[in-house]
């Protein structure tokens, strides 16, 4: 599985809003951004794993979980609307440049999904692999709720469905009578680097889905959904050896 160099790269910007300083705050006794990094070292796929910050204090956190920190993102890509495409050509593009290093693959794992599973990532990255003709890989779930039965409000005031299909109205349908769709829920994300450069997409046109359980799934961007993790973390729901990783 080592032979095809893969990169992965967790972002992680200091000036996150909704929770202040939330990559290096503990969660569960360790910093948040530790999970993500210590999922990617215990990974069988991942050759490297870089932290790519504009942080002091979050490269000195990183570095002491194991990541390599070799440069810092310039501020003009550490931004609150900052796409996630510049940050990685960015790293990509530096690590070319100073080192000569050149991955095939590149996983993004942020930190704001700190209960992922260690093999997650390897089927993300086999996945890709075994289809060198797609773009991308991308970790998706069955949606808690039906985009079919979703509304836009018009000017007017007046609903309208979201979604025009060959159902009169398939908001009254039953959801088993509906089409299968999925949320993507950026748990993991796997990209070909020649995507990510070459495309200058960070998922091209062709993405397979690699479908997980909606419940595995626990995403952080609210003092709410800290509140939540840390539940299920004191409560035994959700342990590191689940996860199949340790934190040192």
């Amino acid at each position: 599985m080592k032979s095809t160099q893969v990169l992965a790269l967790i972002p992680a910007r200091g000036g996150s809003k909704s929770i202040p300083r939330k990559n290096i705050l503990p969660l569960g006794g360790r910093s948040l951004i530790a999970y993500s990094i210590a999922a990617a070292l215990a990974s069988q796929t991942i050759t490297r794993v870089i932290v790519s910050t504009d942080d002091e204090e979050i490269a000195e956190v990183s570095r002491s979980h194991g990541a390599e920190v070799p440069f810092l993102r310039p501020g003009v890509h550490a931004q609150d609307s900052t796409p996630d495409l510049p940050v990685f050509q960015h790293a990509l593009e530096w690590l070319a440049e100073h080192e000569g290093y050149r991955p095939d693959i590149v996983v993004q794992l942020r930190p704001t999904s700190p209960f992922r599973r260690v093999w997650h990532i390897d089927q993300a990255v086999l996945r890709l692999q075994e289809h060198p003709k797609a773009d991308a890989v991308r970790t998706v779930c069955v949606p808690f709720q039906n985009p079919y039965k979703m509304w836009s409000i018009a000017p007017d005031g007046i609903m309208q469905p979201l979604m025009q299909t060959e159902f009169d109205e398939p908001y009254n349908m039953p959801r088993q009578a509906l089409p299968d769709v999925y949320w993507q829920t950026g748990y993991v994300d796997a990209a070909w680097t020649a995507t990510i450069l070459e495309k200058n997409s960070m998922t091209g046109d062709h993405i397979l889905p690699l479908i997980i359980d909606a419940g595995d799934w626990v995403d952080i961007d609210s003092p709410s959904d800290w509140t939540n993790a840390e539940r299920l973390l004191a409560n035994g729901e959700i342990t590191l050896d689940d996860l199949g990783f340790q934190i040192e």
